[in-house]
């Protein structure tokens, strides 16, 4: 490899290129199933706003895929400020599309699309994209290859028998950007069927050459009729659904702006729980999904409370009422924040608000309309909480006997329940008294950690306990230290997630990667168990001013990256760069318990990622261990020289 850096060095991607070199960075690269996505949520968009009411899909024998819709049409004159047509940018430019303009009369007030690169990775990815529009009396055809235009767009008036408006995209997804160049037709399936559940009144397709097949989805009650169809036992009472948009002038949330749901009790079968925003389905869930738990939570605990129906020594937790609980959400935002482009978790936070403001009155109404019901799902709910309660209560039996006594730092949790249970190790005295004010002492544990924990990779499992950050760890987690070969016992485990709580800088991630190492070293079996897990806290806060429907705002970003992300989209919303002001968290220590509260603690709004180790890196002599010698051992200063040269410039991801 060679060790020249100079201005030859750095290469600029223009175009689609990005996509090219890092297609993993856009889309899902397992087969090309989401690139044909975002073409049917374009159409979806379209229906979304009133405009079309059928989406046909065809698998062509030759390996194209075409989406059409009887929507208005991709406009097709010279956009005012390129000077190219308005098409072409659609499927060629990134960060272009008509959804970043949420403005009153924009062309999509609510959509899935973010940040406009939807149908242009498509293209990027394609060895072949064809175009057809219909609009304003007239057909537009436009043929792409590989992000390139093949043949230039051609205009002519419609003819007699030609449709009056809508679009179709055929594709051929490139093989060599996927594992597989094969679309998983049931997978394909399920996004058309929820289609067409999410849409009322419009019909979807999906045609397959090979077969000669076609299948259809209609749905005239929507969510509810979906949620029957997939249940596998009758439910325990009548389906809850509703829906609830605000009105114009609602102080909190934008106009239409909102959810609208089924919820269904069963005592036995599988659970079915679905998610949407704008149309795009999140199988990760996200903080609309944590609005729901919320909100009915709240609705069944009031009942429950108001007809004094709970035991006496018996308390409630969101997961007893939703221990069998079946759902469909489809909620609309208007400026959606999702995790990645793939779209799979709704990141905002205002979101858990707006569901639970929609979903809690309507089902606390709705229970004291129909007490018997109301009485039937408490019996359900408190028969799930003294299950779990008695649980609990066998695993406190088996802990009892020896043992150690608990750190004097430890603020330690109410729950016995493992599953549930959550301690956080946090840098500083400052901050963990602001974390001990700010959690939930229910199932949130706090052990404060003074200053730099010891470097353990070169020390002895006998010698661990000599450190007393070390010790106490160890004890507050009630597991032995251990090799990898070892098989602990973890029968003494006190909580099922062990959070590493840090600053956001240089230090913080020094700190991380000493505990890291600790876990590593003497406690894999709680990394390879999933038991380990860091807290992400953000390292700017902007504030931003009330504009057109949305209200003012708190925007937390985890660094500057993020940072620059929401400012470029704030400058696209139409704010002006003095309008917000950015505050910049020096540490933990300067957040007060509610903020560190909201942006790290609580499990619906903060970020928080698992450390993962594969099984195959468990041996003591595996790529990652050689790794792990060379970064933390004593006597490795040359080498670890030598891997930041060599891989200095290089981005995280790269190395």
């Amino acid at each position: 490899m060679t060790q020249a850096y100079s201005e030859d060095s750095i290469r600029v991607l223009k175009g689609l290129e990005p996509v090219k070199e890092r297609p993993g960075m856009y889309t899902r690269t397992e087969n090309p199933l989401h690139i044909i996505q975002e073409v049917i949520d374009n159409a979806a968009d379209e229906a979304l706003g009133g405009f079309g009411n059928t989406i046909a899909v065809t698998l062509h024998a030759d390996g194209m895929v075409s989406v059409e819709d009887d929507g208005r049409g991709i406009p097709i004159g010279i956009h005012p400020e390129e000077g190219v047509p308005v098409i072409e940018i659609v499927f060629t430019r990134l960060h272009a599309g008509g959804k970043f303009n949420k403005k009153d009369g924009g062309a999509y007030a609510f959509s899935g699309g973010l940040h406009g690169v939807g149908v242009s990775v498509t293209n990027a990815l394609s060895t072949y994209l064809g175009v057809t529009v219909w609009r304003e009396k007239q057909v537009a055809s436009l043929v792409f290859s590989a992000g390139d235009v093949l043949e230039q767009l051609n205009v002519r008036d419609a003819a007699r028998g030609d449709k009056k408006n809508g679009t179709r995209v055929t594709v051929k997804p490139d093989p060599k950007y996927f594992d597989s160049p094969n679309i998983p037709q049931a997978e394909l399936e399920r996004v058309l069927r929820a289609k067409a559940v999410l849409l009322p009144g419009v019909k979807v397709t999906l045609t397959n050459e090979k077969t000669d097949q076609t299948q259809t989805w209609f749905y005239e009650d929507g969510l509810q009729g979906y949620l029957r169809e997939n249940l596998e036992a009758e439910p325990l009472i009548p389906f809850f659904g509703g829906e609830w948009f605000a009105p114009a002038g609602d102080e909190t949330f934008a106009k239409g702006e909102g959810a609208s749901w089924v919820l269904a009790w069963t005592q036995e079968g599988s659970l079915l729980r679905e998610s949407y925003v704008n149309l795009i389905g999140t199988p990760a869930g996200g903080t609309h999904e944590a609005g729901v738990r919320e909100g009915v939570f709240g609705a069944v605990k009031s009942f429950i409370e108001l007809h004094a129906l709970l035991p006496k020594g018996v308390k409630l937790i969101s997961d007893d009422v939703f221990a069998r609980t079946s759902f469909v959400l489809s909620a609309k935002v208007l400026d959606p924040q999702f995790q990645g482009q793939t779209k799979e978790r709704l990141n905002n936070r205002d979101a858990v608000k707006l569901v639970a403001q929609a979903t809690r009155p309507a089902l606390e109404l709705w229970l004291n309309q129909h007490v018997d019901y109301g009485k039937q799902l408490a019996e359900l709910v408190i028969a799930q909480a003294q299950a779990r309660n008695k649980a609990a209560q066998k695993v406190e039996k088996k802990k009892s006997s020896g043992v150690a006594v608990l750190p004097g730092k430890l603020t330690d949790c109410e729950s016995t329940d493992l599953a549930h249970n959550e301690l956080f190790l946090v840098e500083g005295d400052s901050a963990g008294g602001s974390a001990k004010m700010g959690r939930d002492k229910e199932f949130q544990a706090i052990l404060p950690l003074r200053g730099k924990v010891l470097n353990t990779w070169e020390v002895d499992k006998d010698r661990l306990f000599a450190n007393n950050e070390v010790h106490d760890i160890a004890v507050a987690i009630g597991v032995d230290p251990h090799s990898a070969k070892d098989e602990p016992d973890l029968s003494g485990l006190r909580y099922g997630k062990i959070c590493i709580l840090s600053d956001a800088d240089v230090d913080g991630s020094h700190i991380q990667v000493l505990l890291l190492t600790l876990f590593y070293k003497h406690f894999p079996k709680l990394i390879e168990k999933g038991h380990v897990y860091i807290a992400r806290p953000p390292l700017f806060r902007v504030d931003v001013p009330a504009r057109g429907k949305k209200p003012a705002q708190k925007v937390y970003c985890l660094d500057t990256d993020e940072l620059t992300r929401i400012q470029d989209k704030l400058i696209q919303d139409g704010v002006k760069e003095s309008a917000w002001q950015v505050s910049r968290f020096k540490g933990l220590g300067e957040m007060n318990a509610e903020q560190l509260w909201e942006t790290t603690m609580n499990p619906d709004t903060r970020r928080l990622s698992k450390v993962a180790l594969s099984m195959a890196n468990v041996s003591s002599d595996d790529i990652s261990t050689a790794m792990m010698n060379m970064l933390m051992g004593k006597g490795e200063a040359s080498s670890r020289r030598a891997w930041l040269e060599e891989k200095g410039n290089l981005t995280e991801a790269d190395i």
